[in-house]
């Protein structure tokens, strides 16, 4: 069976580590510079502490290897869905939609197709509200380019046969 697997990108993981890293460092010399009990002070624990919590959460994205996306010619899994292999033929249409800046790939998927994703009533409301579908797929801490992705998905939507799909599958992996 010819598949794509996508996993994190490590040097997604180090920026968004950078980024917290700087203000922790800032907040650390504001607390050593500042005299005790002032209002700088606590800005500065308040920094350390809030970027401090990225720290973990950079390390756990840079060293995470599980495999995030699977793509073959049965369908495709995605980690962060919470769902099982989806069909080709459940999916009905794919679109993209960024959030602040994060990518993420929304499926159009049949209305018999069970969705084990279950929001609150008023998160379903700002999704649907927002442009996203029930089943969304984050693909900006991905390696993977948005757009061939994209253009992928759609090309395997429409492709009628299995040697199709295996073709257009071999042909993103080249790249």
């Amino acid at each position: 069976m010819v598949e794509i697997r996508i996993y994190k990108s490590p040097w997604k993981a180090i920026k968004f580590l950078s980024l917290t890293i700087l203000p922790v460092i800032g907040g650390v010399f504001i607390i050593i510079n500042e005299p005790i009990i002032s209002i700088n002070w606590y800005m500065g624990w308040l920094m350390t502490t809030f970027f401090g919590l990225g720290i973990p959460i950079g390390l756990f994205q840079m060293f995470d290897r599980r495999t995030q996306i699977i793509i073959n010619e049965e369908g495709l899994w995605d980690r962060t869905t919470n769902q099982n292999l989806i069909k080709w033929e459940s999916i009905k249409n794919v679109y993209p939609f960024v959030v602040n800046g994060q990518k993420f790939i929304s499926l159009v998927l049949d209305k018999d197709l069970e969705v084990k994703v279950k929001q609150y009533k008023w998160a379903s409301w700002l999704s649907k509200n927002a442009g996203a579908q029930k089943v969304n797929m984050h693909v900006s801490p991905m390696k993977v380019d948005f757009s061939k992705l994209m253009t992928l998905i759609k090309k395997i939507i429409k492709s009628t046969n299995i040697e199709e799909k295996r073709k257009a599958i071999k042909n993103f992996s080249k790249h």
